[in-house]
């Protein structure tokens, strides 16, 4: 059985003292930091970017940055989240039409490859050739699309 990996949202923390916040989750036993990253068009609200991480990057070395990428076009972002230090990128599979070269583009990017479903989108959408080419699954418990 693969080893559990804790990897908690920083969206709870105090976003005036994030870098800190992110330490103490570091020292508190996360292996991961589950970043969420919210662009206002394909969910209402906005959060952080790549210039955000990048100073979280800078002031936690050695971070594992899990970004959940909440976007509308999430082939754009790639190269900005990598440049800033992402270490995983998972889009959504509601948000582009062509997963795999996604994916490909992803890891072309020097990142590990992520995919994550809506509470109504049928697991079967994850075909096997998709679901062998991500390195992440994550299956949504809540709506994420701005309706």
């Amino acid at each position: 059985m693969p080893e559990a990996i804790i990897s908690p949202s920083v969206l709870a923390s105090n976003f005036g003292e994030l870098s800190a916040e992110c330490k103490r989750m570091i020292k508190n036993g996360a292996d991961w930091l589950h970043m969420d990253v919210m662009d206002g068009h394909f969910v209402p609200n906005i959060t952080m970017g790549a210039p955000i991480l990048s100073c979280v990057k800078k002031d936690v070395p050695g971070i594992f940055m899990d970004c959940h990428m909440m976007v509308a076009d999430p082939e754009r972002w790639v190269n900005d989240i990598a440049a800033a230090g992402g270490s995983l990128y998972c889009f959504h599979y509601e948000a582009t039409m062509d997963h795999l070269c996604l994916i490909n583009k992803i890891k072309h990017a020097g990142m590990k490859a992520g995919i994550a479903i809506s509470p109504d989108t049928p697991s079967t959408a994850i075909t096997d050739e998709i679901g062998n080419a991500a390195d992440m699954l994550l299956v949504m418990t809540q709506y994420t699309i701005n309706d």
